[in-house]
């Protein structure tokens, strides 16, 4: 089988967990909406929009507040938005140890403002060969398109391609062009992935 060459790494619940109802409980406290109202309100349309960048700037404040009868200032937005937030620390050393083994980069659905969040939480990624980030590439996982634009980031063939991610679908997605993509549950999980591919080693 033909070695990995890179490693594709999702943001969220890979690297940092995210708490989506704890994210929920502190806008419905602010708002006075319940999380019912603002599931209702935070349809996935939405997070497509946000995800590609098409609400950039304070555009994303300005829809949330419009959305959910809110006038949050932009100190106030910033916390609540990214509250939910808890490095995986746990991972960050096995993750550090492929530097300079293999092209590791990142590849995300996500947003300005959370990446902002995360990268300056997470110091490791300035050290990743690329971050490829949905809101600046305009594309979105599962689309095809984001999968052969990670590919081509990495100058790599699909089956010389490993990436982890915690959401099924997205897995499938790049499976079915070749990438050697792999559930991620937990750190225990990803260290027997990362020796079934050849690539298992001690941190640091």
């Amino acid at each position: 089988m033909r070695r990995i060459e890179a490693v594709l790494f999702d943001l969220g619940n890979v690297l940092a967990f995210h708490d989506n109802g704890l994210l929920l409980r502190r806008f419905a406290e602010r708002t006075g909406r319940t999380p019912d109202e603002l599931l209702a309100a935070l349809d996935p349309s939405l997070w497509d929009r946000v995800n590609r960048g098409a609400l950039a700037g304070d555009a994303l404040r300005a829809e949330l507040n419009l959305r959910l009868g809110a006038n949050l200032t932009e100190p106030e937005f910033l916390e609540l938005w990214n509250c939910h937030f808890t490095v995986n620390a746990s991972i960050l050393p096995h993750v550090e140890g492929l530097l300079g083994h293999v092209k590791v980069l990142l590849l995300s659905n996500t947003n300005a403002r959370h990446a902002r969040f995360l990268i300056e939480k997470i110091p490791l990624l300035s050290r990743f060969d690329r971050l490829l980030l949905s809101h600046e590439l305009g594309l979105a996982k599962p689309d095809e398109a984001i999968f052969r634009a990670a590919l081509a980031a990495a100058g790599t063939a699909p089956e010389a391609t490993a990436f982890f991610d915690d959401i099924p679908d997205y897995v499938e997605a790049a499976r079915r062009l070749g990438v050697r993509a792999r559930l991620f549950t937990d750190t225990r999980a990803f260290l027997a992935q990362l020796d079934a591919l050849g690539l298992g080693r001690s941190p640091g």
